[in-house]
C-alpha cells in the first residue's frame, strides 16, 4: 500500500512539473512588451509603447529606425505567420507541411511569381526611400529572427528559421495579387457550359451580349472538361494555410454630407478568416512623418493607414487581368505550339521542390509567350489540351513596393492618384479620403480591351493571332471619381460604368452590397462617425426580400402542411435582416440552396455544381435566373418524359428545404434561428490536428450576418445547413477627420500570433458582438494606456 502511494505520488509530482514547466515554457514565448532591447541599424533610441490592445506606437528619430524597429516588433508577434506567407508563392509549403501541400506548391511555383519577384528587384532603385526603407524593415525582422524567441509552431514542425529577403516581400504581393484574379475560377467553367449545352444556357448569366458585352462565338468541335481547372485552383486556394483576398467595402462621405462638416472614411477589407488575422496595426510617429497603418505579415508597408491628414483603403475591382489560352501544339513536335502561321517551341523552367519526409520533386514548366502551361502545374488536370495562363501581374513591369510606399508618403490627393497608377495588378478600388474634405475612388490595375469577336469570359484560341492581341489603355482610362458632386463614393466590388463606351470586362459582385450602400447614403446629409459604425455592421439584404417574394407567389398554399404555411409566412414578412435571433435567414438560405440544385446540378453534375457554387457568376444569376420564366435551366434533364418549369422546381425546392430543416433542427419553428447554423472559428494552420485545435483556434462564435450583405460574413453554400463562415472584414475602420484622434476599428481576433499573449484573442469576442475600440493617435493617451519597450542603439566593443 505504502509503495502504490509513492508511485501515485511520484506520478502526481511529474504531472506537476509538466504542466508547470510547460506552463513555464509558453509563458517564456510571449512577446516582449516592455524592458530595453539593444538593436543594430537604429541611430538614436526608439521608444515603442504598445497600447491596452497590443498595437505598437514607434516614436522614432527617422523613418529608418521606425522601420528597423517595426520589423522587430512584427516578426515577434507574427514571425510564424511572416513564413507561412513568404512561401507560398515560391512553392515552398511541402518543406513545412510534406506531400500534402505538394499540389499547392506545383501550382504556385509554376506560375512565375518568384520570377518575376527577382526581376523586379533587379529594377528597383537601390537609392530610393522604398528601397532603403524596406531594407532597414527587413533588417528589424532578421535581428529578431537571430536572438529572438523561436514560435512554437517552429518546434513542433522542425522548422529552421531563415533571414527574411527582399523577394519574400515581393512574393507575399504577389500572392495577394494572385488570390484577387477570378478568371481562373470562372472561364473554365462557363467554357464548359458553351461547349455542352450551347449560348442559351449562358443568358442568365449575362454574358452573351445583352449587357453590352462583345458577342459569343459559335464553337463547333470536340468538348473538353475544362471545368477541371475551375476546380483544381478553387481548391488549392481553399486548402492554403493563407487565407485568400475576397472582397471588400468601402465609402467615403463628403463634408458636404456629414454633420461636423469633414469628411468620414470607412473601409473594410474581406479576406479568408484565419489564425493570426491578415492585418498587424502599427503607428509610427517621427519628426518628419507620421502614419497608422495596417501591415501584412511580411511587409514593410502599410496597404491600409490613416494619419491626421488623409486615409486610404482598398477593395478589390474584380477587373479581368488573367486570361486562358488553348494552344494549338505542332502534331509533328509537341514541344512546338502555333502561333500564327507558324510553329515556335515552349520554354522550359525548371523548379526544384523540396518535400519534408520525401525526395524533392523536379518541375519542368513548359511556357508558351502567353504563359505556363496548366497541365503540368495541376496534378488533377486530365485534359489533353495544354491551356496557358496569361497573367497581367508576371507581364507588366512590377512596381508594387514603389506603388505601397507612395501610398503611405502622399502628399496630396494628385499625389496619391499618380501612385495608384503604379499598380498594373491586382485590380484594385482603392480609397481616399483627407482633412482638406477631398474624396476619391480611384481604380488600379493596366486595362487592356480586345478584339471586338474576342469573349474573354471563356478560354480563348492562342494560335488565331487575334484573340491575344491587346489595347492597352492608358491609366487615365480607368474608372474613378474624385470630389463628385453627389458627394460620397463607394465600391463594394460591383460593375463600373462605361468609360468611353467601353464596359470593362471583370468578374462583378450583384448589387446588393452596392444598392444598400448608396440607398442607405444616398437620402442622409448629416452622418456622424457612430452612423456609419452602424452601416457598416449592417445585416440587411436589397436584393434577397424581392426575390423571395417573387418565388411565393407561385407557391401552391393548397398543398402545404402547418410548418410549411408558419414559413412561407414569416420569410414573405422578411425585411432582408440576417441576425442571430431570426428565423427566416435560415429558411431562405436552405431554400436558396434547394433551388440552385435542383436547377443547375442536373445539368452540371456535381462537382461541376460545387465548383458553380464558388463562383461570382452563381450569385449574379441569382436574381435574374429565378424570375426567367424561359430559363432553360428549370427543365430536370434527369427525367426524359417531361419538361419541369419554373413554378415545378421553386415548389420542389420549398418542400425539400422545410423537410430538411425539420430533419437538422427539429420540428420546433422557433429552435430554426439563424445563429445556430451561422458560425465563425478562426482557424490555426495547425489548429486542424484536433489535438491542438484547442489551443490554436479561436471561436466559435454564433453571427450575425450573410452573404452579400454589408456585414458580409460569407460562407459556402452547402447541403447540409451548416453555415461555416470563412471570410469577411478582416477589419473595420472608421477615421472621422472632424476627431481623428478618436478613429474607431476592430480586427477578428488579436493583433498577435503568439497563442500565450494577451493579443492574441483579445478582439475576437468585440468583433463578433459588432463593437470598436480606438485607433489611439494622442501620445498622452497612448502613455497613459501603454506598457513601455525602449530600444537602445547597439554599440561595438
Amino acid at each position: 500500500m505504502k509503495k502504490l502511494k509513492k508511485i501515485s505520488f511520484v506520478l502526481l509530482f511529474l504531472i506537476f512539473a509538466l504542466v508547470i514547466s510547460t506552463f513555464a515554457y509558453t509563458k517564456y514565448k510571449k512577446p516582449s512588451y516592455d524592458g530595453e532591447i539593444a538593436l543594430n541599424g537604429i541611430s538614436k533610441e526608439t521608444t515603442v509603447y504598445f497600447d491596452d490592445y497590443g498595437v505598437p506606437h514607434i516614436y522614432a528619430n527617422s523613418q529608418k529606425d521606425a522601420l528597423t524597429v517595426l520589423g522587430y516588433v512584427h516578426a515577434q508577434d507574427r514571425l510564424w505567420q511572416m513564413e507561412l506567407m513568404r512561401r507560398i508563392a515560391p512553392g515552398r509549403l511541402s518543406e513545412l507541411f510534406g506531400s500534402k501541400a505538394l499540389p499547392n506548391d506545383r501550382f504556385f511555383a509554376g506560375v512565375g511569381i518568384d520570377e518575376n519577384s527577382e526581376k523586379a528587384i533587379a529594377q528597383l532603385d537601390k537609392n530610393s526611400e522604398t528601397y532603403k526603407l524596406a531594407m532597414a524593415y527587413l533588417d528589424g525582422v532578421n535581428q529578431f529572427i537571430e536572438k529572438g524567441k523561436t514560435p512554437l509552431e517552429f518546434e513542433l514542425i522542425g522548422i529552421e528559421k531563415e533571414k527574411y529577403t527582399l523577394k519574400d516581400v515581393y512574393n507575399i504581393f504577389g500572392f495577394m495579387s494572385f488570390s484577387f484574379a477570378m478568371a481562373q475560377k470562372t472561364d473554365p467553367l462557363l467554357t464548359d457550359i458553351r461547349d455542352k449545352f450551347g449560348v442559351d444556357y449562358l443568358k442568365d448569366f449575362g454574358i452573351d451580349g445583352s449587357l453590352g458585352k462583345t458577342q459569343l462565338k459559335n464553337y463547333k468541335g470536340e468538348v473538353n472538361d475544362y471545368t477541371e481547372i475551375s476546380k483544381s485552383i478553387s481548391s488549392l486556394l481553399d486548402d492554403s494555410p493563407i487565407p485568400p483576398f475576397i472582397g471588400s467595402n468601402s465609402w467615403v462621405i463628403g463634408a458636404q454630407k456629414t454633420k461636423n462638416g469633414k469628411v468620414i472614411f470607412a473601409n473594410d477589407p474581406h479576406i479568408g478568416f484565419s489564425q493570426p488575422c491578415t492585418w498587424y496595426e502599427a503607428h509610427i510617429v517621427t519628426p518628419d512623418y507620421e502614419m497608422y497603418g495596417y501591415y501584412l505579415a511580411g511587409t514593410p508597408f502599410p496597404l491600409l493607414g490613416h494619419n491626421r491628414n488623409y486615409a486610404y483603403g482598398l477593395t478589390m475591382f474584380e477587373n479581368d487581368d488573367l486570361d486562358l489560352f488553348e494552344e494549338e501544339e505542332n502534331p509533328q513536335n509537341t514541344n512546338q505550339y502555333k502561333i500564327g502561321d507558324s510553329y515556335k517551341e515552349y520554354s522550359i523552367r525548371k523548379k526544384i521542390i523540396k518535400v519534408k519526409d520525401s525526395t524533392s520533386v523536379t518541375l519542368n514548366v513548359k511556357e508558351s509567350v502567353h504563359g505556363p502551361i496548366m497541365k503540368d502545374l495541376l496534378s488533377t488536370l486530365s485534359s489533353t489540351k495544354p491551356i496557358a495562363m496569361s497573367w497581367i501581374y508576371t507581364q507588366q513591369k512590377n512596381q508594387i513596393l514603389d506603388a505601397v510606399y507612395g501610398l503611405c508618403h502622399a502628399k496630396n490627393v494628385s499625389d496619391f492618384y499618380s501612385k495608384v497608377g503604379l499598380i498594373h495588378a491586382p485590380g484594385l478600388n482603392v480609397m481616399y479620403g483627407d482633412s482638406q474634405n477631398n474624396i476619391a475612388w480611384i481604380t488600379s490595375g493596366k486595362l487592356y480591351k480586345m478584339d471586338k469577336s474576342v469573349n474573354p469570359n471563356f478560354i480563348l484560341n492562342g494560335s488565331n493571332g487575334i484573340d491575344d492581341k491587346k489595347e492597352f489603355l492608358p491609366f487615365s482610362k480607368n474608372p474613378s471619381a474624385i470630389n463628385p458632386p453627389w458627394h460620397y463614393v463607394y465600391s463594394s466590388n460591383n460593375q463600373p460604368e462605361a468609360v468611353d463606351g467601353y464596359l470593362y470586362p471583370g468578374y462583378y459582385l450583384p448589387e446588393d452590397r452596392a444598392k444598400r450602400i448608396s440607398t442607405l447614403l444616398e437620402p442622409k446629409n448629416n452622418w456622424t462617425s457612430i452612423d456609419v459604425q452602424k452601416m457598416i455592421l449592417d445585416n440587411t439584404s436589397a436584393v434577397s426580400p424581392n426575390v423571395v417574394k417573387s418565388w411565393a407567389k407561385v407557391i401552391d398554399r393548397n398543398n402545404l402542411n402547418t410548418n410549411e404555411k408558419t414559413a412561407l409566412t414569416t420569410i414573405q414578412k422578411w425585411s432582408g435582416s440576417n441576425l442571430q435571433s431570426e428565423i427566416a435567414p435560415t429558411i431562405y438560405t436552405k431554400w436558396l440552396y434547394c433551388y440552385l440544385k435542383n436547377t443547375f446540378q442536373d445539368e452540371l453534375g456535381k462537382d461541376n455544381f460545387a465548383a458553380f457554387l464558388g463562383t461570382h457568376i452563381m450569385k449574379q444569376t441569382i436574381a435574374s435566373q429565378s424570375q426567367n420564366e424561359t430559363s432553360p435551366w428549370w427543365d430536370d434533364t434527369s427525367t426524359t418524359d417531361k419538361k419541369e418549369t419554373r413554378t415545378e422546381i421553386l415548389n420542389r425546392s420549398f418542400k425539400e428545404a422545410i423537410v430538411e430543416l425539420e430533419k437538422q433542427l427539429g420540428n420546433d419553428f422557433s429552435a430554426w434561428k439563424w445563429g445556430k447554423v451561422h458560425t465563425l472559428e478562426h482557424q490555426h494552420p495547425l489548429g486542424k490536428v484536433k489535438a491542438l485545435s484547442g489551443y490554436f483556434n479561436v471561436g466559435t462564435f454564433e453571427v450575425d450576418g450573410a452573404n452579400e450583405v454589408i456585414n458580409n460574413l460569407i460562407f459556402p453554400m452547402t447541403g447540409d445547413g451548416i453555415y461555416k463562415v470563412t471570410a469577411g472584414p478582416s477589419t473595420r475602420r472608421i477615421i472621422d477627420f472632424s476627431d481623428v484622434e478618436n478613429s474607431v476599428s476592430i480586427l477578428p481576433t488579436g493583433q498577435s500570433g503568439v497563442p500565450t499573449s494577451e493579443h492574441y484573442d483579445d478582439q475576437a469576442e468585440m468583433y463578433a458582438q459588432g463593437k470598436f475600440r480606438k485607433m489611439k493617435m494622442n501620445k498622452k493617451e497612448i502613455i497613459a494606456t501603454s506598457t513601455k519597450l525602449v530600444f537602445k542603439p547597439k554599440r561595438g566593443l
